[in-house]
């Protein structure tokens, strides 16, 4: 979910389908729109010389796409072992039980309506801070990252340097903090702990959930850290003018960016409302 253009943290170029690290590759989902930018990218994440693969966002219910990415696991000589999602926002999970179905795999989700067990009646458990996924031999650290939604994880990848943001951070403009699950209290503390991980713990690839890979984790982090604090400090002073409802503050704010988005933009501008009123500031 998108709510600008602006291609900040240095997006490679290239095609995004197939893009990613040596443990990470993606396969584009064919829903691209305003808001999710070329479509969704579902990650095939795996161990070098592992039989099995984990999938990251399976994407719509659209059954192309899910048997190309099951096809795709199959043809570098693996399978299924396990699928996670980032968050529950419908363009990353709606396909989700129905690829249960083709690969008997189970899936894990902070939020329990998306969680399903193997084939076998095993796994399908939540996800949390200090988690460790270690299917076919990887390291896939779990991130609790609230604020775009209250169920949004990252996952680092610490062998490849990477991390699997979701909507947390996307590959081109910025995210949308998709009030009233999403916060902007939690989504600015995310945001600070991704810096943490770029800065001292060796992240320096980020693998969206739409658009692009970035080369700049850190370049990336700060700009949404000051993108936000740009657009709370606009939203202060239109209320401060007088422009006291969500929509009087979006067209007034938001005038430079396409109407079209403005219904995200006016997600945003709630949860920049609600914030500003949490802390005494309207």
């Amino acid at each position: 979910m998108t709510e600008a253009t602006a291609p900040p943290g240095r997006p490679l170029d290239g095609p995004i389908h197939g893009s990613g690290t040596d443990r990470a590759r993606c396969v584009l989902a064919p829903n691209p729109s305003g808001m999710t930018l070329d479509g969704t990218n579902t990650w095939i994440v795996a161990e070098p010389g592992s039989d099995l693969a984990v999938v990251v966002d399976p994407g719509p219910l659209d059954e192309g796409h899910l048997r190309n990415v099951v096809e795709s696991v199959a043809r570098d000589g693996r399978r299924v072992g396990l699928t996670v999602l980032t968050h529950g926002h419908p363009d990353h999970s709606d396909g989700v039980a129905r690829f249960a179905e083709l690969t008997g795999a189970p899936v894990r989700a902070v939020d329990p309506a998306y969680r399903h067990a193997g084939a076998d009646g095993e796994g399908g458990g939540g996800l949390a801070a200090g988690d460790v996924i270690t299917t076919g031999g990887l390291e896939l650290r779990v991130v609790p990252t609230p604020g775009h939604t209250a169920d949004s994880v990252c996952l680092h990848l610490p062998a490849d340097g990477a991390l699997l943001t979701g909507d947390t951070v996307i590959g081109r403009g910025t995210t949308v903090v998709a009030h009233p699950d999403g916060r902007l209290g939690d989504y600015l503390d995310a945001l600070r702990l991704l810096r943490s991980l770029a800065a001292d713990e060796g992240v320096h690839t980020l693998l969206p959930g739409h658009g692009p890979v970035l080369s700049d984790a850190l370049g990336v982090v700060e700009f949404y850290l000051a993108h936000r604090a740009n657009r709370l400090a606009q939203v202060e002073t239109a209320v401060e003018n007088g422009h006291r409802t969500a929509p009087e503050v979006v067209a007034h704010v938001y005038a430079d960016v396409d109407r079209t988005l403005w219904p995200a933009a006016e997600m945003s501008v709630r949860a920049q409302l609600d914030y500003l009123d949490e802390h005494g500031l309207t």
